[in-house]
């Protein structure tokens, strides 16, 4: 049977590329040529071969030990995406980080996805909990991921959703500020707000810790404060 545009080879190899990519972004930490064929589903050989064609482009680096992370040719793609609200968001997200210890990041929606654009972990914290830029995750799960529900219509959520979900954005639209516990990274925790902008995608800032002597409230208070910086910056 001749093949189909969306079983070709070359479709398939520029599929299985992309995926190894959202899986480096995912882990936390660089993985193992085993474990990536593993997680894609194909022969070592197979993931061999895309990484090699990925790491000529540096898209992804291996270290000494042969373990796999995302390469510096990543950052530079994505500081190209959503440029301006990169710019105007990073000092703010600095600021936040460094002045509460806790790693803060911009996350923007991405079809069902929530996807982290930019992070910045505080510089003098004794541990913090890595965010990586394009990091992602449900929507319909996490901190950021209600921040950004709150701001749309619950027609245009995706079909499949905890049944906790429209409680939980509920109160987000109350009390202006979304928490998760345990729900993307287990004993991690997350507080983040809407950023509402006129001209760009959804979004929302938002933090991640396991302890803190701040309560979610503190917290939130601190991001709005940035976020109607970034806001003021771009909407004018």
């Amino acid at each position: 049977m001749p093949e189909t545009p969306s079983t070709s080879p070359a479709s398939q190899t520029l599929s299985r590329g992309i995926r190894i990519l959202e899986v480096l972004a995912d882990a936390r930490g660089p993985l193992t040529i085993d474990e990536i064929a593993t997680r894609l589903g194909v022969h070592r050989s197979i993931a061999y071969r895309l990484l090699r064609t990925l790491e000529d482009h540096g898209l992804v680096t291996r270290d000494a030990a042969g373990a796999v992370s995302l390469g510096a040719r990543m950052a530079a793609l994505a500081a190209g995406v959503a440029h301006d609200l990169q710019a105007e968001a990073l000092p703010e997200l600095t600021a936040i980080a460094n002045e509460l210890g806790m790693t803060c990041f911009l996350a923007v929606l991405d079809g069902a996805e929530c996807i982290t654009l930019a992070s910045v972990e505080p510089r003098h914290a004794v541990a913090s909990v890595a965010q990586r830029p394009g990091a992602r995750h449900p929507i319909t799960v996490g901190a950021p991921g209600k921040a950004i529900l709150a701001q749309l219509p619950s027609a245009e959520w995706p079909a499949e959703a905890p049944a906790s979900l429209p409680a939980d954005v509920a109160a987000t639209k109350l009390r202006g500020y979304a928490t998760s516990h345990d729900e993307v990274i287990p004993t991690v925790q997350s507080v983040a707000v809407p950023l509402v902008l006129r001209s760009q995608r959804l979004a929302a800032i938002a933090v991640v810790h396991v302890a803190t002597d701040l309560d979610d409230a503190q917290i939130a208070a601190r991001l709005h404060r940035s976020a109607a910086v970034i806001r003021e910056a771009l909407d004018g």
